[in-house]
């Protein structure tokens, strides 16, 4: 049985959290015997985008396939590489006639690897249902995939934890993203998914999920409006490491915060 080292990078934030992959992403790799990179790239230009020089300077380190979330659309120069870039994901149960896909395959030494995004509805917008949405892709990706991999893009850690378990057995990891806030609930489901409710955040820490703090600080004083910049003080690294084998199983979770 062959085994494949996953691992999952949480929302990259801005250039501190690129710059910080960059400097530390080489060793964690070598440490940590990482086979395979999911990271949520969707806040890595300028805290609340993507563009296509960013997204391509993240696949330049190492980084397989990178997902995202509610602010993919941000920044309309995505458009221009997010229907021809096979690795770029945007959530699944968006409209079908969004631009971009919600699913991609990628081969490790044989083993075929079914990445799905998705976002979640509760406390945000009103999209399809990402458990149906679930459902339509698993049937049509299950007879080709070894392991299936979800990012869930959701505020609501209900939300989260009721697709694990919905999931759970036919999805061998599950990772929430969207908080920023690493959970420490990181659980093999009894019929082997792997499971955390957010793996965090990949930025800078001293900081308000990213943001300068006395900006984030000034909004929720004054509730008007207030243009957040991202932070860069004492970045880190946020995400989770899943080992799984070729039969689809989660048989190991490593939380990781460097």
């Amino acid at each position: 049985m062959k085994e494949v080292r996953l691992f999952a990078i949480g929302d990259i934030v801005g250039r501190a959290g690129r710059n910080i992959l960059a400097s530390k992403l080489p060793g964690l790799i070598d440490r940590e015997k990482i086979d395979v990179i999911i990271a949520n790239g969707e806040n890595s230009a300028g805290g609340m985008a993507m563009t296509p020089e960013v997204t391509r300077e993240l696949f330049s380190r190492g980084i397989n396939v990178i997902t995202s979330g509610n602010h993919i659309w941000n920044n309309s120069d995505i458009l221009q590489i997010i229907d021809s870039d096979l690795n770029l994901l945007r959530p699944a149960n968006f409209p079908p006639d969004a631009a971009g896909k919600g699913y991609c395959s990628i081969n490790f030494k044989g083993i075929n690897i079914c990445v799905i995004n998705l976002m979640g509805r509760v406390l945000m917008s009103t999209i399809d249902c990402p458990f149906r949405k679930f459902d339509e892709i698993y049937m049509k990706v299950k007879d080709e995939s070894d392991i299936i991999i979800v990012d869930f893009h959701a505020e609501a850690t209900s939300e989260k934890q009721a697709l694990g378990w919905y999931i759970d057995g036919r999805a061998s990891v599950m990772f929430g993203t969207h908080t920023h806030v690493q959970t420490a609930d990181e659980r093999i489901l009894p019929n082997g998914t792997g499971y955390i409710t957010d793996i965090g955040m990949t930025g800078a820490f001293d900081s308000v999920i990213g943001m300068k703090i006395e900006r984030s600080v000034r909004f929720l004083l004054s509730q008007t409006k207030v243009k957040f910049e991202a932070a860069e003080d004492n970045p880190g690294i946020n995400g989770a490491i899943f080992t799984v084998t070729d039969s689809g199983k989660t048989v190991a979770i490593k939380r990781i915060r460097e």
